[in-house]
This record gives C-alpha cells, sequence and structure tokens, in this order.
C-alpha cells in the first residue's frame, strides 16, 4: 500500500493529512490542498468528492504546488491508490460496444494518432493492469484512470468525448 501527504499551503506547509488507503471524501481533513509528497506507490487524485471530478495522476516525488501536477485549482476531495501490477494490455475500439477497429496495447503510447491512425476511441477493454488515458498525444490534457474491465462508451472512464491523446501504464518506475 501507499502513502501520499496533502498539504494545505505550497511548499509542503500549513496542515498536513496523511493517507495510506483510498478515500471518498477529504474534505474533512484539509480545506485546500497545494503540494503533495507521494512517499510510495501511485495515486489519482480526484477534484470532487467519490471520485469525480479532474483526475490527476501522481507516482512517488514532490508536488510543490498544484501546478506540478497539473492541476487546475487547489481542490482535491478524494483520492486512489493504484495497486502495482507487473503486466499491462489494453484492447482500443474505434466505435462504442467494442466494435469497429481494435487495436491493442501492451506499452505506452505517446501518441494515438501516429500509433494507430485515431484521433477517437469510443470503448475499451482493459485485460490487464492500470492505465492512465490522456486527452493530449505526449501525456497531456485532462487524465483518466483505467482499471481492469469493460469501458462500453467514453462516459463509462468519466469523459466528455471521445478524444484520446496518449495512454501510459500504471507503474512506479518512470
Amino acid at each position: 500500500m501507499g502513502k501520499i501527504t496533502f498539504y494545505e499551503d505550497r511548499g509542503f506547509q500549513g496542515r498536513c493529512y496523511e493517507c495510506s488507503s483510498d478515500c471518498p471524501n477529504l474534505q474533512t481533513y484539509f480545506s485546500r490542498c497545494n503540494s503533495i509528497r507521494v512517499d510510495s506507490g501511485c495515486w489519482m487524485l480526484y477534484e470532487r468528492p467519490n471520485y469525480q471530478g479532474y483526475q490527476y495522476f501522481l507516482r512517488r516525488g514532490d508536488y510543490p504546488d498544484y501546478q506540478q501536477w497539473m492541476g487546475f485549482s487547489d481542490s482535491i476531495r478524494s483520492c486512489r491508490s493504484i495497486p502495482y501490477t507487473s503486466s499491462h494490455r489494453i484492447r482500443l475500439y474505434e466505435r462504442d460496444d467494442y466494435r469497429g477497429l481494435v487495436s491493442e496495447l501492451m506499452d505506452d503510447c505517446s501518441c494515438i494518432h501516429d500509433r494507430f491512425r485515431l484521433h477517437e476511441i469510443y470503448s475499451m477493454h482493459v485485460l490487464e493492469g492500470c492505465w492512465v488515458l490522456y486527452e493530449m498525444p505526449n501525456y497531456r490534457g485532462r487524465q483518466y484512470l483505467l482499471r481492469p474491465g469493460d469501458y462500453r462508451r467514453y462516459h463509462d472512464w468519466g469523459a466528455m468525448d471521445a478524444k484520446v491523446g496518449s495512454l501510459r501504464r500504471v507503474m512506479d518506475l518512470y
């Protein structure tokens, strides 16, 4: 299990809260989050309670202000620890309900369009491991945690549209 510490102020100052498991509501522990220290593991942070809103992937390291984790604001209201797995495999479909052209990945992909000539992915099947989907190439833009399971439509992973720019395996080795 991992360990993450949230700080209300930048530079690891102010009131702090240490966490080592999933937490659907962090509001009782702090009112804002301006810096984070990840001592171990990989984490997905959420802008709103109950794992809703913008998502931010963090691995071991220091994040002295919210821009360091590509945050839009100092609002972090829930978090999930992401389990480590040694193998990763995901299938991408150009249409919803697993229809159309299918592509499979077992490693990181910095540009879905360059590799598969697709700008949009409408459904996915995560066979092994956890992944982070980014709406833009080179691991930029909105982020979405994909755990093993079925994603019949882009709404299932929390997106507003089917735009997919890049995919990265969740590993604590970057």
